[in-house]
């Protein structure tokens, strides 16, 4: 359900409330925009589970040669199923040319450190 105009500007006012008391709360609470888990790999996902789980299922109900090879495949598949119902996707990636690479690590390691140095200093400050 679409919010009106009125709902829309208190919701932006309360925003831009949050960022001006509390700068380090409010970016934490962000999410970047396409980042969420996608109901199309929450669906799959479970579909491959089930499926897991009927060969699963099979491979113990039945006494073939095949059956603890149909079990450990249905174990497996089960799993990959859950895995990839749980797991985000690669929307919007990068390319990997190297100078982007380059630029991403630095910036990684960059604020690696900074929060590193900054939980340093907090701890140091309450002790």
């Amino acid at each position: 359900m679409a919010l009106s105009e009125h709902e829309q500007r208190l919701l932006d006012q309360l925003e831009q409330q949050l960022h001006a008391e509390d700068p380090k709360f409010a970016n934490s609470m962000a999410t970047p925009a396409g980042t969420g888990i996608s109901t199309r790999r929450i669906v799959l996902g479970a579909l491959v589970a089930v499926a897991g789980i009927g060969l699963l299922l099979g491979g113990v109900a039945s006494n073939t040669p095949f059956s603890t090879v149909l079990g450990i495949l249905g174990f497996l598949v089960m799993g990959a199923g859950v895995y990839y119902a749980t797991t985000r996707g690669k929307r919007g990636s990068r390319p990997n040319s190297p100078a982007s690479r380059k630029e991403r690590e630095a910036s990684s390691s960059k604020n690696f450190m900074s929060n590193l140095e900054n939980k340093w200093d907090e701890r140091k400050r309450d002790q």
